[in-house]
């Protein structure tokens, strides 16, 4: 059986290092090569995709992503596998695609034999994800429930605050009519709770909290 692939990427070399790669696996035709995922949605659009099995896919490309494309493929065409090469290994950015139901995903330095061994096994309905991928991503689950896991009071957001705003112990007791006391009572459980060693690690965190954005 012929399994037709649509390719998108910006980068002409990588389009023209994966044709000499299938150039080895005779099972395999290209239908389509495009520059961004815009042109993809287009070529979609006019010709369905009765005969089509897999889409190959950058992330960074003009006008439209790959993030963009592979959500818009799986709701409009969803019998459309789709697999994503690219140099980005970013927990987050997977974890996105993974709730989109991408099919797979290996970096772009993988060996020739990674890449078509993933191609290979989504076409015949099975999802591929790089061992680096796998990494990044289950790192990122982690990360993400440690964040969830500590949750502050208010009280202990509006302390964090105005450490990070600079004022100090006396102020801060004066400003929420607490004893200075009660605040060095906040700030050593703050330092506990958020796993920081001192107000430079409070501040940092308060900021990755968006709490100085205002």
């Amino acid at each position: 059986m012929k399994y037709n692939l649509i390719i998108a990427d910006d980068h002409k070399m990588f389009i023209d290092g994966l044709i000499s790669i299938l150039r080895d696996a005779p099972e395999f035709n290209i239908a389509l090569t495009a520059k961004n995922g815009a042109q993809v949605i287009k070529y979609l659009d006019i010709n369905g995709t009765d005969n089509l099995h897999l889409l190959i896919t950058d992330l960074t490309m003009p006008e439209m992503d790959g993030i963009e494309l592979n959500r818009i493929v799986k709701e409009k065409f969803a019998a459309l596998k789709t697999l994503v090469v690219s140099m980005h290994i970013d927990g987050g950015m997977i974890d996105k695609l993974i709730r989109n139901n991408l099919d797979g995903y290996v970096p772009k330095n993988a060996e020739k034999e990674e890449l078509l061994t993933a191609i290979r096994t989504i076409v015949k309905g099975e999802k591929y994800f790089a061992n680096e991928i796998k990494q990044a991503y289950t790192e990122a689950m982690f990360e993400n429930r440690k964040r969830e896991e500590i949750s502050l009071t208010e009280r202990e957001i509006e302390v964090l605050t105005l450490i990070a705003e600079e004022y100090t112990t006396q102020e801060i007791a004066d400003k929420l009519f607490l004893s200075k006391h009660t605040i060095e009572s906040y700030r050593k459980n703050l330092i506990s709770k958020l796993q920081v060693k001192n107000l430079a690690g409070l501040t940092k965190h308060a900021i990755k909290m968006g709490l100085l954005d205002s």
